[in-house]
């Protein structure tokens, strides 16, 4: 229970601050496109680790900055549950959850203008608790995310996206453990 309620309050922190810093910001620029999203992690971990998919969330806030009419850079912050579920020591099943910060650098490339397009890039995430009790957890993620949006009507959009782990999120062993998420969101441009 405590460990909900402390995963509620630094996603509630996080997403204000983000809030206030896009705030700060004019967003009446033509070629900028500011938005909020969440969605579903079906997530898993890949590697020396014998381990089942877990379904979790995601929430935060989009910047796209829109420099040609087929290409875009997106921006990203936000809120990512994940991890996976593992037989421990003594055969019981066991959640391993992981919550990050996640920024995703994502460029994307129109193949529909305006309406549909491909996102590739860098997402940098940063460890906000612990699963101790499996392992110890490095306190930084690495990951190459790749996916679809299609922006349906009035700033509706919906995504598809793949986040792969680059590096070894164990911290105390020779296992080499990377994480695995495939991500559904829904969310709405300003």
């Amino acid at each position: 229970m405590w460990s909900n309620q402390l995963k509620y309050s630094t996603m509630k922190k996080f997403l204000f601050l983000i809030a206030a810093l896009a705030g700060s910001f004019t967003m009446n620029a033509q070629g900028i496109d500011l938005g909020v999203k969440a969605g579903a992690n079906f997530s898993n971990f890949q590697g020396d680790i014998n381990s089942d998919g877990i379904t979790s969330f995601h929430a935060g806030l989009a910047l796209e900055l829109n420099l040609v009419p087929m290409f875009s850079v997106q921006a990203e912050g936000l809120f990512s549950s994940q991890g996976a579920k593992y037989d421990n020591a003594f055969g019981a099943a066991e959640d391993i959850n992981l919550d990050y910060i996640s920024v995703p650098v994502l460029a994307k490339f129109y193949v529909v203008p305006g309406k549909l397009s491909l996102m590739a890039g860098p997402q940098f995430s940063f460890l906000v608790n612990d699963a101790k009790d499996a392992f110890e957890t490095k306190s930084f993620d690495l990951a190459a995310s790749g996916g679809v949006e299609l922006k349906i009507i009035m700033g509706l959009f919906a995504q598809a996206r793949y986040n792969i782990g680059l590096n070894n999120v164990n911290d105390s062993g020779d296992a080499d453990i990377k994480n695995g998420v495939f991500q559904l969101s829904v969310g709405y441009y300003f």
